[in-house]
């Protein structure tokens, strides 16, 4: 047993401090990044912020929907392959470069894949997604699709140390999704005991993962733009999303009518609700690590991003950054008391 003394700090944690600008209006501002990887051989062009991997977010509606405006959906991996093979041929050359088949790393999961793959060869992006990442079977995953698919980008996760986040770079992947616990449905910090304050966590890993040339993506913690905002300026390459794009439109999730209001069930991928669900239920040797709410119905999605991608812009012109790339080296966190946490946190 051992304690880290370092002090480990969540978005709620401090502030962005503002820096002379030479920006007249928020219209001044490009969110467009442009990403070259590691190991495949493509590029992207966009703008950074994702859907989250989950039935109740990452569907072909949200993804439509994000594409239209250059953002990313990391589509859940619930799709049957007929399923993606119609979503494919009635959707445009944009949107197959906004989007990526997600995946788990069982047996079965790995011939869905190749099954969805060899029918859409079109798609350009694989999300390798597990709740813990830390397994020598997950890596192992990672260089056996890095070895079948050596064109396709390779996103894999979750994990929230430096050098984890190298193992996997090394092991094939492209970019690294970093975020044990921090989603408002996910439940592993209370069931575990185990995770890593979000913003802490994107610093380390992001150090690590630009020493090797590859990317990561923040995922989960975000509430509101300006936790976006906090995780860019931390030094994600990426913000992936799951509360802030559920209850829409466009979104997963049965409808619920209560008392005049509208809501859509919204929950984590290993909760019981999902479970039951997509493999019969809970198995016994395991407990359910998120949760079930009902969020209120929103309307369109495309609301939300004007809120989201209005906010980011304004976050720039606080501090004087004409493009999103140059957010992370004009950001300087402020700590916030405890008092003031309290006050900003309501």
């Amino acid at each position: 047993m051992r304690i880290e003394y370092d002090i480990k700090l969540g978005f709620k944690d401090v502030m962005i401090r503002p820096k002379r600008s030479t920006l007249k209006s928020r219209s001044e501002v490009s969110l467009e990044r442009d990403f070259k990887f590691l190991h495949s051989p493509l590029t992207w062009s966009g703008i950074p912020i994702m859907a989250a991997n989950m039935d109740t977010v990452g569907t072909f509606e949200i993804a439509k929907a994000l594409s239209e405006k250059n953002l990313f959906t990391a589509i859940h991996k619930h799709y049957s392959e007929n399923e993606w093979t119609e979503f494919i041929s009635n959707s445009s050359e944009n949107t197959l470069n906004y989007i990526a088949v997600s995946t788990g790393i069982s047996e079965q999961d790995s011939i869905k894949l190749a099954a969805i793959i060899t029918a859409n060869p079109q798609l350009k992006f694989i999300c390798i997604d597990v709740a813990n990442g830390y397994s020598e079977h997950f890596s192992n995953f990672v260089k056996q699709t890095r070895e079948l698919y050596p064109d396709k980008v390779i996103i894999a996760g979750n994990v929230v140390t430096g050098e984890m986040v190298e193992e996997l770079l090394l092991s094939g992947a492209d970019i690294v999704k970093v975020g044990i616990g921090p989603g408002s449905v996910c439940t592993t910090r209370v069931k575990t005991g185990v995770g890593y304050p979000q913003l802490s966590a994107i610093i380390e890993c992001a150090d690590a993962a630009h020493g090797l040339g590859g990317q990561i993506i923040s995922d989960g913690g975000c509430s509101s733009p300006g936790d976006i905002a906090k995780a860019f300026g931390a030094g994600a390459d990426f913000v992936m999303l799951g509360g802030m794009l559920a209850g829409h439109d466009e979104s997963g999730g049965e409808i619920i009518e209560r008392n005049g209001n509208s809501y859509r069930k919204f929950y984590g991928m290993s909760s019981s609700t999902a479970m039951e669900k997509h493999v019969g239920g809970v198995a016994d040797y395991r407990a359910s690590e998120g949760k079930t709410v009902e969020v209120p119905y929103k309307g369109s999605v495309e609301n939300t991003l004007q809120d989201i991608l209005g906010g980011l812009r304004s976050t720039c012109t606080y501090v004087g950054a004409a493009r999103l790339k140059e957010l992370t080296k004009r950001t300087t966190f402020i700590r916030v008391n405890e008092q003031e946490n309290r006050v900003y946190s309501k």
